[in-house]
């Protein structure tokens, strides 16, 4: 890992999403690149008559942001700085390929509707859209997962999430315990059906992945959300791992949208990776 993207507004969300970055940055010998998105409207960007509010506008923020980011704990980090126009939250990405960022971090209050930047909707959009993966963060402490959930549907389909977010718990020296969580109704399989799929899923993984069938917890729940959140309970996980789908919001390998379920409720870090 060599860079870490991390989205500012001047909260205390990104205060808390830079200093998880920076712990991970210290361990990975990364860089960090933090983006804060301007937004100003085009008559203020293009209109000559307000030019000058313009430019008057980004030196503001120019200086807020050094003093932003004026932090013991970036002591010793290299930090890139960048100021974008941005107003829609799903060009991060192009942010993201723009620096060669391997992982995105931001902070997120979940879905209270406060006015910061960083309400649950534009969190959701950022980690339906990210090319690379996303660690969220909701509270104000330091990453020290040692344990995380993987939650997946172990269709072949997604067995390229599974690689990059089970080599990425690995390079951040978390343990992962994998999970399929089984729902009641018309998305039910029988035991006999699940272990067909993981043992097809599981015979082509690397051949260095020695992953087994009996390392895959099948957990019943009536929804995504409570199986994946009980279960992490019950092992005390420290983190949460699920794939993405761009079109169809998170979590599309059960059913529906997980998206609030999951990034929004979760107190605990997550972790998405875009099928």
């Amino acid at each position: 890992m060599k860079k870490i993207l991390v989205p500012v507004d001047f909260s205390e969300y990104s205060d808390n999403a830079l200093k998880v970055a920076s712990e991970i940055a210290k361990k990975q010998n990364a860089e960090i690149v933090a983006v804060h998105m301007l937004g100003l409207s085009d008559a203020v960007i293009t209109k000559e008559q307000n030019s000058m509010e313009g430019m008057f506008l980004l030196k503001l923020t120019q200086k807020r942001f050094v003093e932003f980011l004026d932090k013991d704990y970036l002591k010793g980090i290299t930090i890139h700085q960048t100021v974008k126009n941005y107003k829609v939250f799903s060009e991060l990405d192009d942010v993201a390929k723009e620096h060669n960022a391997d992982l995105i971090v931001m902070g997120s209050h979940g879905s209270s509707g406060l006015s910061e930047v960083f309400v649950g909707s534009n969190t959701e959009k950022v980690v339906r859209t990210a090319s690379v993966p996303v660690l969220v963060i909701k509270q104000d402490n330091t990453f020290n997962a040692s344990k995380a959930v993987f939650a997946c549907d172990y269709r072949l389909e997604s067995l390229d999430v599974y690689n990059r977010i089970t080599r990425l718990f690995k390079a951040l020296d978390i343990e992962v315990k994998l999970l399929y969580i089984n729902l009641p109704g018309e998305h039910y399989l029988s035991t006999n059906e699940i272990e067909q799929r993981i043992t097809n899923f599981l015979v082509h993984l690397h051949e260095d992945d020695n992953t087994l069938p009996e390392d895959i917890t099948i957990y019943s729940d009536y929804s995504v959300e409570k199986g994946v959140f009980n279960y992490a309970k019950k092992i005390k996980a420290d983190i949460i791992g699920i794939p993405t789908h761009g079109r169809k919001g998170i979590a599309h390998f059960f059913s529906g949208s997980i998206s609030e379920d999951i990034v929004n409720h979760s107190k605990l870090p997550v972790i998405t990776v875009k099928m």
